[in-house]
């Protein structure tokens, strides 16, 4: 009973983001591996070089990347300015990419943003999370909600703990062009 109280104590709630590469099925299967991998690398390359918060990198899973931070989690506004950095730079290096190689990059930019208890496993080297919002956030990326990336996804978990009232706290996003609030879902942030 001690082990499983001590177990119990090591889950921290944290925030979780995800940038993953939408479209990235049909572009693996229809372009040549060795320019696939290249236009892939520097992709998720420019986007964890435009990291600002100091997010930590729990795992690159081939087309996404699972940031995550346990202590002075950001604000909405600079989780916003993340995103923002994260999105102006991908879309720099698409621009780059398809110059230089002379194709189309038929890919795009959906991140998630999520909060919530977890905590961390190690297996020989690799450390791995695990808990509950690890699911939903990987979950979040499969929604049937948020139709055309880009767009940034946060949870209703994650505006909860950034805003006492988050029905009224996000109210003027609403009033934006390109954004939706969605009660017990949270808000797309279409960019």
């Amino acid at each position: 009973m001690g082990s499983r109280m001590e177990e119990i104590s090591h889950y921290k709630k944290g925030m979780l983001m995800i940038p993953d590469l939408s479209g990235f099925t049909d572009f693996v299967i229809n372009t040549p591996i060795s320019i696939g991998k290249y236009i892939t690398e520097t992709l998720l390359k420019s986007i964890i070089e435009s990291n600002t918060l100091s997010l930590e990198v729990s795992e690159i899973e081939g087309d996404a990347i699972l940031f995550y931070k346990y202590n002075d989690i950001p604000s909405f506004e600079e989780t916003i300015d993340q995103i923002g950095s994260m999105y102006s730079n991908f879309k720099k290096e698409i621009g780059n990419l398809s110059l230089q190689l002379a194709m189309e990059i038929p890919l795009s930019l959906k991140i998630i943003v999520h909060y919530g208890a977890f905590t961390q496993y190690t297996i020989g080297k690799i450390e791995k999370l695990y808990g509950a919002p690890v699911v939903e956030a990987h979950k979040m990326l499969k929604n049937y909600i948020a139709k055309f990336p880009p767009y940034a996804l946060f949870s209703d978990a994650f505006l909860k703990a950034n805003f006492e009232q988050p029905s009224t706290s996000t109210v003027a996003y609403d009033n934006c062009d390109h954004c939706i609030y969605l009660p017990e879902i949270g808000y797309i942030h279409y960019l």
